[in-house]
């Protein structure tokens, strides 16, 4: 028997109430302030005279569909309720803050263009980038200090795949007022910025050969319930490896008697959780949310070690902000890291 609509009330459900919904009967349209940042990306393109097609539609993730002209945006991007929710469940909102919808609009503009101009096809592009046939890989390790790759999306995103790298390298290029000959001078990655800005000015008013704006599943497609996404979610990007962090907490902490009067360990990495956690997830790419489940598992072991704060709390902060970075950065390489497509 099917549900009746949603009431318009919906938006004043509390988060329990909103994670029972399916996600197909959310009545969610493109409109507000996404609609105004992909007309700002669609001006950005205009104004490099690319004029093929772009569509645009909601779905469960960011992705564009291979061999389309279409962009999935996430759902909760729809609605300012459903930011919150994102953010309760995840702990940020992927995209919400202008500059890194942009960042992510534009990424996806340049595995959109690639479909309408069959651009993987030419033998340069193949050259340049790399082959667009090496499959994608199930984890991939950057190389932070690389200078081979521009620096656009987190996670040095352009180095997991020739067809990522295109993007990104794309996205970088369409940039207003990026001053990508001076940023990347002496770089390596100089070159693919030339590249493409020679091939994006040989299509300039070309009608593209392409035009696909097929919907893989979109949001009335998705069955599963709001509480169902975020468990899977939760799962795909918690940690789900054994973690040891006693010699490290131990260099910061300590269980011996005298320092009784001391504030606990466990108190003390509490009381600093969201800003570090904010401030590492700035510097590694890691989602916040898998950087909580690492800070989580060390304020637990620090209760069972009943440890308290052994050194000054702003040496304890800044020592304790560089092991959460380590611990970070060893998730990142084991493939423990967001992939766009």
């Amino acid at each position: 028997m099917p549900r009746r609509p949603l009431s318009d009330t919906w938006p004043d459900l509390d988060d329990d109430g909103l994670l029972e919904i399916r996600m197909a009967e959310l009545p969610l349209t493109i409109e507000g302030t996404l609609a105004l940042r992909i007309e700002q990306l669609r001006e950005e393109l205009r104004l490099r005279g690319l004029v093929f097609p772009l569509h645009f539609y909601l779905s469960d993730e960011w992705f564009t569909p291979d061999g389309a002209t279409a962009v999935a945006i996430p759902f909760y991007l729809a609605h300012p309720r459903l930011e919150k929710l994102e953010e309760a469940q995840m702990l940020e909102v992927e995209g919400g803050e202008h500059q890194w919808c942009m960042r992510i609009l534009r990424h996806e503009a340049g595995h959109a263009i690639d479909n309408a101009y069959r651009l993987r096809r030419r033998r340069t592009r193949r050259q340049i980038f790399g082959a667009p046939s090496k499959p994608y890989p199930e984890f991939y390790t950057p190389k932070p200090y690389s200078k081979s790759f521009v620096l656009h999306l987190d996670s040095w995103y352009a180095q997991s795949h020739p067809d990522e790298d295109f993007a990104e390298t794309f996205a970088m290029w369409l940039t207003p007022n990026s001053e990508w000959r001076q940023r990347y001078a002496g770089w390596k990655a100089l070159a693919k910025l030339e590249y493409m800005d020679t091939l994006m000015g040989s299509l300039r008013d070309v009608a593209p050969p392409v035009v696909n704006p097929e919907e893989i599943d979109p949001l009335p497609s998705r069955r599963t319930t709001l509480r169902q996404h975020y468990r899977n979610k939760r799962r795909h990007y918690g940690v789900d490896y054994p973690n040891f962090y006693d010699r490290d907490l131990r260099r910061l902490f300590s269980d011996a008697p005298e320092l009784s009067s001391h504030v606990t360990a466990a108190q003390f990495i509490s009381r600093i959780r969201r800003p570090v956690r904010r401030v590492v997830a700035d510097w590694t790419g890691s989602y916040q949310y898998t950087i909580d489940q690492v800070l989580e598992d060390m304020i637990e072991r620090c209760r069972e070690l009943k440890l308290r704060l052994a050194v000054p709390e702003e040496q304890a902060r800044q020592e304790f902000t560089v092991l959460l970075t380590v611990q970070a950065m060893n998730y990142l390489h084991s493939g423990g890291h967001r992939l766009f497509l």
